[in-house]
């Protein structure tokens, strides 16, 4: 290995290192808010975020997921965030101010709880605003009814405030100069010094749909002319009770739901130098169960004057549509049901651009519904020749998120009406592909699979429910999903798993513990709620790697996996066959899944400790399990096998180390 690709690879593993080793860091996402500062493996909550506010303060524009153009870097300690801020609607009667700015935040983490914020606001244009402020966003849970008290407040301003409810729509509990601030509330407190005197404005917006009380710390204020920049240094000191208390955990092994055969994947290929390595490393060593792959119909069917399966079979197949089905052809070879979802289509097939009006307008296009004829015969001609040439029936077929319009854009009756549409046409050609309902863009949009669902002659065509995970989900969404696969009898399916739809934008992100831990989280609970038969990983590739190394990220060290790939391989060894169980999780900061198969013997327990160290009790477990292997991941440890864990009298006792993931396995 050359010296300048070493050096590199060993900067990678110093940061892989620093991105999750220590209990006291500040857990940063990459548009720049913090979740809180982790004590003992313990997240103490609290939230920040880079806000603008209109001089009426009806409107606050704040840093989140998805929201703003953003960087993220980490050199040791140290998190640099770069960002370029502009107005957002969030509602279509929304106007609109015409203000730019970019802000950079600098995150340290000082240990012990602490962590330096150096954040910098330089517009872009002039701006009539209140201000721009970091705004510290303070769980009701933890702190209504705390105080705050001012240090070294500018007098006339009380040196302490009461954090009572109020009573008002909004209610304005102090706007002071100060040199730093200390709130105290149930069980924890947050101190926060200033490196010169600030304004500090503490707000209840509860009763405008927040749950937070918040503390806006001003970086700018007033009105910003171009150019002008400011800046400000901040430390946050968390501390408060961590919760050590021992958890139970209560296994039903008598009430099976529905069968998981696993975990899955996506494998739509975007980088030929960089996905076949990748692949080869996943495939060989995770144990796969689904799959996913794109159907590249603009390349397959690109003049709607050319019969394009006629064309593939004289030989004249566009060199991606072949590499696509030739993965579809792999995939099936082990074994995997592979789902077909197409992206981008031919312009011929749509009304207007495909590619939309992006984040401020309608993304996608609608299908041209005078030329249906003409899209069924081009999809079923795809499905056809993916199946005579390179044997694979596809399972089902879907357009990728087109709630949505990612990129082909449908109406909830419009994806119904093409459910019924496809379906019979695709029975004739004397395929049996099915459709895949749904395949929404994350869980949220419920309602565009009713029509469908409603439809007796959509529902005889529909081989599985999907949505995507993107942008996390309560838990009564989960169980509108879980419910709406078993109105309809069949199988629920994740078709695309991961947590952040931008962080190809940001992939140092993709190294740090807090991703994998919300992702693994976030599975967890999926399963546990929905009882999906698989969760498809967002990707198996180069793209969204759960590898880095040999190119990926720009990383020109060697090929090797992180602790997202790990928390994946530790998930997707649930052993074949399995079917949910319900499991009972008390105690707090806990995420659990169970599974299991009565009549090969085989269990599965999955549990996600969010919080510090503690020890845990299993009960519940079938007579036949005489012990489990124990399986962690964590931010130091890939799937590392402990000392086995024996089973008496149905109850095996266990230690769940801090932040960690951790699996007990019992095979026949």
């Amino acid at each position: 290995m050359r010296v300048g690709a070493f050096l590199r690879y060993l900067s990678f593993a110093l940061l892989f290192f620093a991105a999750g080793g220590a209990y006291g860091q500040p857990e940063t996402m990459a548009w720049s808010n913090l979740n809180g500062i982790r004590i003992e493996g313990q997240l103490m909550e609290f939230g920040t975020s880079l806000a603008v506010v209109e001089p009426d303060w009806l409107q606050v524009f704040s840093t989140g997921k998805e929201r703003q153009t953003t960087s993220y870097n980490r050199s040791g300690k140290t998190e640099t965030v770069k960002l370029q801020l502009q107005p957002r609607r969030e509602r279509r009667d929304q106007p609109l101010p015409s203000w730019s700015f970019s802000a950079v935040q600098v995150v340290e983490d000082l240990g012990d709880g602490a962590a330096r914020l150096d954040v910098q606001f330089e517009p872009k244009t002039d701006a009539e605003i209140a201000g721009a402020f970091l705004r510290v966003e303070l769980p009701a849970s933890f702190y209504s009814g705390g105080r705050a008290q001012l240090v070294d407040a500018v007098a006339p301003a009380p040196s302490e405030v009461s954090l009572a409810a109020g009573v008002e729509e909004v209610n304005e509990y102090v706007r002071a100069v100060a040199s730093g601030i200390l709130i105290t509330g149930r069980r924890r407190q947050l101190e926060i010094s200033f490196d010169s005197p600030t304004e500090v404005i503490i707000r209840d917006d509860r009763r405008q749909g927040s749950y937070d009380l918040h503390v806006y710390l001003t970086v700018l204020p007033g009105r910003a002319s171009a150019g002008q920049s400011a800046r400000k240094v901040f430390t946050i000191k968390a501390s408060g009770e961590v919760d050590k208390a021992p958890v139970e955990l209560a296994l039903n092994a008598a009430s099976p739901g529905q069968r998981f055969d696993g975990m899955g994947g996506n494998f739509r290929l975007q980088n030929a130098k960089l996905d076949p390595q990748v692949i080869d490393y996943n495939l060989n060593n995770v144990r796969m169960s689904w799959a996913r792959v794109e159907m590249p119909w603009q390349l397959w069917h690109p003049n709607e004057e050319v019969d394009p399966l006629e064309a593939a079979r004289a030989g004249k197949l566009n060199p991606r549509v072949h590499d696509a089905m030739e993965m579809a052809r792999r995939l099936t070879r082990l074994g995997m049901p592979v789902i077909v979802s197409a992206w981008f289509p031919p312009a011929w097939a749509v009304l207007g651009n495909a590619a939309g009006g992006g984040p401020r307008g309608p993304r996608g296009a609608p299908l041209n519904p005078e030329k249906m004829n003409l899209i069924r015969e081009s999809l079923a001609g795809y499905l056809l020749f993916l199946k005579e040439k390179y044997g694979v029936e596809a399972a089902m077929f879907s357009f990728n998120e087109s709630d949505l319009g990612i990129n082909v854009r449908q109406t909830p009756r419009e994806h119904a009406e093409l459910i019924k549409t496809l379906g019979p046409y695709f029975a004739q050609k004397g395929l049996a592909t099915k459709l895949l309902l749904g395949d929404t863009s994350d869980a949220r949009p419920v309602d565009f699979i009713r029509p469908a669902m409603q439809d007796p002659e959509a529902v005889r065509w529909i081989g599985a429910v999907s949505f995507h995970s993107w942008r996390g989900c309560t838990d009564e969404i989960l169980a509108q999903w879980y419910a709406a696969a078993r109105e309809l009898n069949v199988p629920l399916l994740v078709g695309e798993g991961s947590t952040d739809a931008a962080a190809y934008r940001y992939p140092q992100i993709f190294l740090e513990q807090s991703f994998a831990l919300y992702e693994i989280n976030l599975y967890v609970r999926i399963l546990a709620l929905s009882q999906p038969k698989s969760i498809l990983q967002w990707q198996m590739t180069s793209d969204y790697s759960l590898l880095v190394g040999g190119g990926v990220f720009g990383d020109t060290g060697p090929l090797r996996p992180t602790q997202r790939f790990w928390n994946l391989k530790q998930l997707a060894s649930t052993p074949p066959q399995s079917f949910h169980l319900p499991i009972a999780c008390k105690g707090a900061y806990l995420n659990c899944a169970a599974f299991g198969n009565t009549a090969s013997g085989a269990y599965a327990v999955h549990v996600v400790n969010n919080g510090a160290a503690r020890q845990a009790t299993l009960t519940g477990v079938p007579a036949a399990v005489k012990q489990f292997r124990v399986f962690v991941t964590d931010a130091q440890r890939g799937m590392q096998e402990l000392a086995p864990v024996p089973v008496v009298d149905g109850t095996a006792q266990f230690t769940l180390d801090a932040t960690s993931f951790v699996s007990l396995i019992s095979t026949p």
